[in-house]
């Protein structure tokens, strides 16, 4: 037998992989179970994003390699939709890479920058990929914790403890995902001065910002951010394209390079006919927005009913396609918890403790279910 490598000692399987293989076994044994763990889409892209892709499958060149830096008309409606968005301008020819899906881009980000032994900053709770992509390239994750009391945010007096003599990347995700915690600018500012500060790299994570939220930040925003930040987005949960996979990185051109060296060695470029759909969804207008948050909001509503069923608290000023509610008390375990509420109601929620120890006490409701399965759901309680 092969032995693996080593950097896989302390790589689990992706907690979702596994958990819904389960799902999909009860539900092969006949269990309707009401999947309320992950956030993925079950809307459609739009009309025009659709007849977009369709129609650039029959152009001479689509079935051709692609470049590995997207299409120029991709890059500029990204730059555009920054523009207009988030009053941030970027160089479409320097300064914006386009991805397949951000979650390529954390793997690159990692290989990019993190020599064997530096250190990154995670957030606990926080996304899960962050760890095990440092794991991979041999770094050492460094958690620091957010709390329910401070918002969500960083405590800044904590980090003024840290050592940061080998610290090279500190990940942000706001809005937040699992909190939904919408971050702010003087956040940023603080992040901005810190990075400057300690000589570090921010690189945040933003596919949310438009989801439930009427004030999408970008660390952009901030003046001088691009000499030590980097962002990641995604068309994924904005524009319901998450199987398309594409995303985009921006920031410092030679940032950008360095990320190039490894995404260009990494694929052949992204399918043309997904591009020009991804152009189409970057243009949408203002409607777009108002009708995909008026069914989000529609199901938070009955999600917040769902979780006062189950004792839970929660805040209503959260943005992302998520509600993330504190479990009563006397719940001493958050999965235990939510395997109960699976095997006994057939309902799957996500156990705050995916997300790191600061998540226990907490679960995560995905808005990515229909009122009517939602409602299904709050009848079985």
């Amino acid at each position: 037998m092969i032995a693996q490598a080593q950097r896989l000692e302390h790589i689990q399987e992706y907690y979702f992989s596994g958990k819904l293989r389960e799902v999909r076994q009860m539900v092969a044994q006949g269990k309707k179970v009401i999947n309320m763990g992950i956030g993925s889409p079950d809307l459609p892209p739009s009309p025009q994003v659709i007849t977009a892709m369709s129609n650039a499958v029959n152009d001479s060149f689509a079935h051709e390699y692609q470049s590995y830096q997207g299409l120029p008309e991709l890059r500029e409606s990204m730059a555009r939709f920054y523009s207009r968005h988030f009053d941030v301008e970027l160089n479409p020819a320097t300064e914006i890479l386009p991805l397949m899906g951000s979650k390529e881009g954390i793997m690159h980000v990692s290989m990019a920058f993190l020599n064997e032994g530096d250190k990154v900053l995670i957030p606990n709770p926080g996304y899960p990929t962050y760890i095990s992509a440092t794991r991979l390239v041999g770094a050492q994750p460094v958690f620091y914790t957010l709390s329910e009391q401070n918002n969500w945010e960083p405590d800044f007096d904590a980090l003024d403890e840290t050592d940061w003599s080998r610290v090279k990347i500190m990940w942000t995700n706001y809005p937040h995902m699992p909190t939904g915690a919408k971050g702010s600018r003087t956040m940023f500012e603080k992040l901005v001065a810190l990075a400057k500060k300690h000589d570090f790299l921010i690189v945040n994570d933003n596919p949310y910002s438009f989801v439930l939220n009427d004030s999408p930040l970008s660390v952009f925003q901030v003046e001088g951010a691009k000499d030590v930040a980097l962002e990641l987005n995604s068309l994924s949960k904005t524009f319901n394209m998450a199987g398309w996979r594409v995303g985009m990185i921006s920031g410092n051109p030679d940032l950008i390079v360095s990320v190039l060296k490894v995404k260009s060695n990494m694929d052949s470029g992204m399918f043309y006919g997904i591009q020009k759909g991804a152009v189409a969804a970057l243009n949408s207008d203002s409607g777009w927005f108002s009708m995909l948050n008026e069914t989000y909001g529609k199901r938070r509503e009955l999600i917040y009913e769902m979780a006062e069923k189950l004792g839970c608290t929660y805040k209503t000023d959260s943005a992302g396609l998520f509600v993330w509610a504190k479990l009563p008390e006397e719940v001493a375990s958050a999965e235990a918890y939510i395997d109960e509420v699976l095997y006994g109601k057939d309902i799957f929620i996500t156990p705050g403790t995916v997300f790191g120890s600061a998540g226990e006490g907490y679960i995560r409701f995905s808005l990515c279910v229909n009122e009517s399965q939602i409602s299904e759901a709050i009848q079985r309680l």
